[in-house]
């Protein structure tokens, strides 16, 4: 079994000077245990890792494996060798397993093995590449040669049949929509001394010591402090959002003096940003102006731990006997991975129909680099944005296509680049790829689903017999960070959330944890037509291009941990990747750790070949340390992940029942639960800022 796979690996990645050969990469042409520069070494352990994974086929295996075992004593490589040499035992032991357990992925590797080993084969590209995508990336397979027949299988299988429509819908989202975004805050760039960003004293002398603390947390493209304001996601998604109010109220749909309620939770990617964030916040809507249509408030950590100190913890003790609530209760907050604030944004609309606002029927995310372009919505769909969410379908009980009974207690809408706007609003913001191949892209190319899954779910039109979005519907799986909601019934009786351990696809994460809950099937409607400009590429170039590195390494943790979570949520895997493939479920792998390493080096090879040396040398040093973070973390011998899933389910659950018990409470004129919503408000109207 081993034989095959590291026979398959050389054949990958042997030395590419026969005139007719299959190579992806060629390993040995990045192997020089002689090079003393940081640059150089570093390239050396990857290529060392690939070569020893080839087994004895390849010429240099003695060597590279010496040069492993050689460097774990280095004071400056030891870590990153130990990595490499930790993941080779990883992969043996997780092919070894796999192969005994599955028959069929066994039969697959054979065949890719046997494939490659007649060279007449190496000029076939496009059958070599199904194949290998058969062992590692089956997600993949026939996509790019059957675009339309899987498009239409995808829709065909995401089909439902609607038993009854919501009779009580949202009729003003105004009053009714709690609207929610993240703000991730990190370091001012590099570029830009301190001294010489237009901010108080009081944050650049915090910032001076903040700048100096490790990083404990890694965001796509996180809002630096001290960016230009024409250039701030934060003021251009909560702009936008004010923008759109006022299209709705010139219609007369709105009244002039209505306004919409928007919460904003703040993360940070360093400790110290916590004690400056919403000082931060204040100072650039008051040199920006605040929005006039929207009531804005801003949750720290600190604000939520306010919370469970001042109102859930209390209540808890009193009403259900829980005098150790506080602790549990923690998993209400917004700093740390993507899955924790993600929570919180929908959590927090419960809190608030309890004890806030008790018209509030439901919570709607969006991101802030995104935009309702409302007179495109309006001429292309019939409908603003706001007519979207009054849908009867959000919240209408269903039948999908094998016959079970599903809720459509959440609503997803769809993206469109800010550049494609023009040809229309129904333009896939991911499109099917054509480009040739990168040396990782052999093993793992999501981009292919989740084009596939754009086209399917997110690009549906409700025009036909069989699609009149009455009768017949589709249901999402596949859902981005925002254009998207839940209402507060649905919240409160399904309890969904993202393990705060989930750092990347968050919002893929979301609806898994309800499939280990009995009874009827949440879900999430595709709403026809909700459609919101994604526009980070025209403002946000400078914050993409500093968290490159950071996408690049969160996206194969995420492979790790979805993975892990897959078998905690379900002890039926083929049938959850069956409901959630092709994109969601391509990140579940039956081979996660092999795919991430081979994933890892393959980048960090291509970084190195194309002489971004530091780059390359900055990716090894981060990844290495935040994958072995995650393998630590997932296949401990003491299940950590599968504890901290339960822990954060019985938090969540608590957390619930602490808002059921103070709302019977409020029912019966409570003294006690009275006092405790008077706090709670207070707590809330001082989070309001302009």
């Amino acid at each position: 079994m081993t034989e095959e796979f590291q026979s398959i690996i050389y054949r990958l990645m042997k030395p590419a000077e026969e005139e007719i050969n299959f190579s992806i990469f060629d390993t040995a042409k990045q192997f020089n245990d002689e090079r003393q520069d940081d640059a150089g070494t570093a390239q050396s352990l990857n290529a060392a890792f690939l070569i020893a994974l080839s087994g004895k086929m390849h010429p240099e295996e003695m060597r590279a494996k010496d040069f492993l075992a050689r460097m774990t004593d280095s004071s400056l490589w030891g870590d990153i060798a130990k990595f490499f040499t930790i993941g080779l035992d990883f992969v043996h032991k997780e092919i070894k397993r796999v192969c005994e357990d599955d028959s069929d992925f066994f039969d697959r590797m054979k065949s890719l093995n046997k494939w490659m080993s007649y060279e007449e084969n190496a000029e076939n590209t496009e059958e070599t590449k199904e194949k290998i995508w058969s062992v590692f990336f089956p997600e993949a397979n026939g996509i790019a040669a059957h675009k339309n027949e899987y498009i239409n299988n995808l829709r065909e299988k995401r089909t439902i049949t609607i038993l009854s429509p919501n009779n009580s819908p949202i009729e003003n989202p105004m009053r009714q929509v709690l609207f929610t975004s993240n703000v991730l805050l990190t370091i001012p760039p590099q570029s830009k001394p301190i001294e010489e960003l237009s901010l108080s004293k009081t944050i650049k002398e915090n910032l001076k010591k903040n700048i100096r603390e490790p990083q404990i947390f890694f965001f796509d493209h996180p809002n630096q402090i001290g960016i230009e304001l024409e250039k701030n996601e934060i003021l251009y998604g909560l702009k936008g959002l004010d923008k759109a109010i006022e299209f709705e109220k010139e219609r007369l749909s709105i009244r002039k003096d209505e306004k919409c309620t928007c919460l904003l939770s703040v993360s940070v990617t360093h400790p110290g940003l916590r004690k400056i964030a919403k000082t931060y916040l204040k100072e650039i809507f008051m040199h920006s102006g605040t929005p006039k249509n929207i009531d804005v408030y801003v949750f720290t950590e600190e604000n939520t731990e306010k919370i469970i100190k001042e109102i859930l913890s209390p209540a808890a003790l009193r009403y259900l006997k829980r005098g150790d609530a506080k602790e549990d209760l923690r998993v209400f907050g917004v700093d740390g991975e993507y899955g924790r604030h993600y929570s919180f944004l929908k959590a927090i609309a419960a809190f608030w129909n309890v004890l806030v606002k008790p018209e509030i029927k439901a919570t709607f995310k969006i991101d802030l680099d995104q935009v309702f372009p409302q007179k495109e919505l309006l001429e292309q769909t019939g409908a603003t944005a706001f007519e979207h969410l009054k849908t009867a379908l959000w919240g209408a009980k269903a039948i999908d296509a094998d016959g079970k009974n599903i809720e459509l207690g959440m609503i997803a809408g769809a993206l469109v680049n800010q550049g494609d706007i023009h040809k229309s609003l129904f333009t896939p913001d991911v499109s099917f790829p054509e480009n040739i191949l990168s040396p990782d892209e052999y093993i793992f190319y999501s981009v292919l689903p989740q084009a596939l899954s754009t086209e399917a779910e997110m690009m549906t039109r409700y025009k036909t017999v069989k699609l009149d979005g009455i009768r017949r519907c589709i249901q999402r799986i596949h859902v981005t960070g925002g254009t998207n909601g839940i209402l507060v019934d649905s919240l409160r009786r399904y309890r969904p959330f993202t393990p705060s351990f989930i750092a990347r696809a968050e919002d893929q994460a979301y609806i898994l944890s309800t499939f280990s809950r009995p009874g009827a099937n949440l879900r999430y409607v595709h709403e026809d037509g909700l459609i919101m400009s994604h526009d980070k590429e025209g403002f946000a170039q400078d914050a993409i291009k500093s968290a490159y590195i950071d996408k690049l390494i969160g996206d194969y943790v995420r492979v790790i941990l979805l993975s892990s979570y897959a078998k905690v949520v379900s002890e039926d895997i083929e049938g959850l990747k069956n409901l959630i493939d092709p994109f969601t479920g391509c990140f579940i792998s039956k081979i996660p750790v092999t795919i991430v390493f081979l994933r890892f080096c393959l980048k960090a090879a291509s970084l190195f070949y194309q002489g971004k040396d530091k780059q390359g040398l900055d990716f090894l040093k981060s990844g290495s340390r935040q994958i072995m973070r995650s393998l630590n973390f997932a296949y401990d011998e003491k299940s950590t992940l599968k504890k901290h899933f339960e822990k954060e389910r019985m938090g969540w659950d608590l957390y619930y029942d602490t808002l059921s018990a103070i709302e019977e409470a409020l029912k019966d004129n409570d003294p006690f639960a009275m006092d405790l919503q008077k706090k709670a408000q207070s707590i809330v109207y001082k989070q309001r800022i302009g």
